[in-house]
């Protein structure tokens, strides 16, 4: 692990910006299909956790190796 790069704030760049907003809203209208067809319960909040997870490493992997 790089920790200075990894503990360095990465300002975006426009196009950067605009690619993780398209990753933030592909994650969210994924989010609203699992919150309308799965049922409530501890797997559903799993699988919205673990989505938020992964759009924020997605978006991660942007700043970081750009």
């Amino acid at each position: 692990m790089d920790i200075n790069s990894a503990f360095t704030y990465h300002a975006p760049t426009a196009d950067q910006t605009a690619r993780c907003g398209e990753i933030r809203m592909n994650g969210k209208l994924f989010a609203e299909i699992i919150e309308h067809d799965c049922p409530p319960s501890s797997e559903r909040t799993l699988a919205l956790r673990k989505l938020q997870e992964c759009v924020m490493w997605a978006n991660a992997s942007i700043a970081i190796n750009e």
